[in-house]
């Protein structure tokens, strides 16, 4: 009978192999996906625990924690950790879908093979992807925005967010979830006025949101999410969603004569709460429901 091969045996035989496989990967190969999956939100001051994934060097340099990488070693390696849904939250945070099998795999061959550098130098930066824009006559669609919610509010909008569970229990990681209405609407399609989101990102509604601001959104960020929600909130094929009346919102703002919040139209009737005796110029926080006709039927005003 043949010798049979231990454990030790069969990996001392199988370790030049793969060893020459992950000679063949270079950082070259890693960029394209660090580029197109990772920094839209590894990227500048807003990085999550300040990994950035822009360079080589950034990649090497880790979290502030630890390093996210082990030469050599895949498999203790946090970065693998992540990809692969072994550490929480799994990367990216804008999946599913996650990186395929195929690509994971790249990033271990590449770790395994001693983290290459390739032909680029160490400090060439990833450009960031600039906003898109659709083209004239054309709408605004859930494709155009999902790159500021994944940069700047998916972090902590998420299952497993730096923050632990998504506060308020907000997610902002897909179309569906954004638009949810169960236990109160924060996107009124076809109202950016009455959207708790844009409020928040105006500063209007408090705290002001992204939560580890400043810098806040941009002006143009801003608009685009605005422009999206006023042109009817349309899914990334371009489909408007359905108005959410009935739903409740909750908002804040200051209170305007005739009983407008920033110039949105309150209704405001017998069965109305009126807490605090709000007067124009004051601070509100209003709770009520979304109407037919584009309107708050206000349940509860009060100043704040």
């Amino acid at each position: 009978m043949g010798k049979r091969l231990t454990p030790v045996m069969l990996c001392s035989l199988l370790l030049p192999w793969l060893q020459a496989l992950a000679q063949d990967v270079s950082f070259d190969e890693i960029q394209p996906i660090l580029q197109a999956r990772c920094v839209i939100c590894h990227a500048g001051e807003a990085a999550p625990l300040g990994l950035r994934l822009t360079s080589l060097d950034e990649l090497l340099k880790g979290s502030k924690s630890r390093p996210v990488v082990q030469r050599g070693e895949p498999s203790d390696s946090e970065l693998i950790k992540r990809l692969k849904g072994l550490s929480q939250p799994r990367m990216p945070m804008t999946g599913p879908p996650f990186l395929s099998d195929a690509e994971i795999a790249l990033f271990e061959r590449w770790i395994a093979g001693g983290l290459k550098p390739g032909s680029r130098s160490s400090t060439a930066t990833i450009p960031p992807t600039p906003l898109q824009h659709p083209s004239a006559g054309q709408p605004v669609t859930y494709a155009h925005v999902a790159p500021i919610f994944a940069s700047r509010c998916v972090k902590c909008h998420s299952a497993y967010g730096l923050m632990g569970s998504a506060p308020e229990g907000l997610l902002l990681n897909a179309y569906v979830a954004i638009l949810d209405r169960d236990e109160r609407v924060r996107v009124v399609p076809g109202s950016s006025l009455a959207s708790e989101l844009v409020r928040r990102i105006r500063g209007q509604s408090q705290p002001r949101m992204p939560y580890d601001g400043p810098p806040y959104l941009s002006d143009e960020e801003i608009q685009l999410i605005v422009d999206w929600i006023d042109q009817g909130a349309r899914d990334a094929d371009g489909r408007p969603a359905p108005s959410p009346v009935g739903s409740r919102v909750r908002l804040q703002g200051v209170l305007g004569e005739g009983w407008t919040l920033d110039s949105l139209q309150l209704v405001v009737g017998p069965e109305s709460r009126i807490d605090k005796s709000p007067g124009v110029g004051d601070y509100v926080e209003v709770r009520g429901r979304w109407s037919q006709d584009g309107r708050v039927l206000v349940e509860r005003i009060r100043r704040r």
